[in-house]
């Protein structure tokens, strides 16, 4: 039996999910997709910070220690909403592979030429 793409799945899934919550990604109005990706933003900072306080940081307190098995489970819940995000808009899983392949040769180009001065026309074909 052949096995599924996993990254097409992820976006599957994500859709599935969405729509039992209620939000349809397809055919939104410019301040759905708005309202949407504001949203999203809003709760990927919140994963963020609830990722930062799985290690760590404070580095006057003692009492810590690093918990990897929640910030495993805090990059999985970012993954949830980037996917979210992406389906608004209007990005599959395919588009996203697409784009991050350009973006990473693009990087890797920066890298090479020591990444001195910032030209944001070297992203514009992506």
């Amino acid at each position: 039996m052949e096995k599924p793409d996993q990254f097409r799945e992820l976006f599957r899934m994500q859709m599935a999910l969405n729509q039992r919550i209620g939000v349809r990604t397809e055919g939104m109005s410019e301040a759905e997709k708005t309202q949407w990706i504001l949203n999203y933003c809003r709760a990927m900072t919140q994963e963020i910070a609830e990722l930062t306080d799985s290690v760590p940081w404070k580095w006057w307190a003692k009492y810590q220690k690093f918990d990897e098995q929640n910030a495993r489970v805090e990059v999985v819940d970012l993954f949830h909403f980037l996917i979210s995000l992406a389906q608004v808009i209007g990005m599959s899983a395919d588009d996203v592979f697409q784009a991050y392949c350009k973006k990473n040769e693009v990087n890797f180009k920066r890298q090479d030429g020591g990444y001195a001065v910032k030209d944001e026309a070297d992203s514009k074909h992506i």
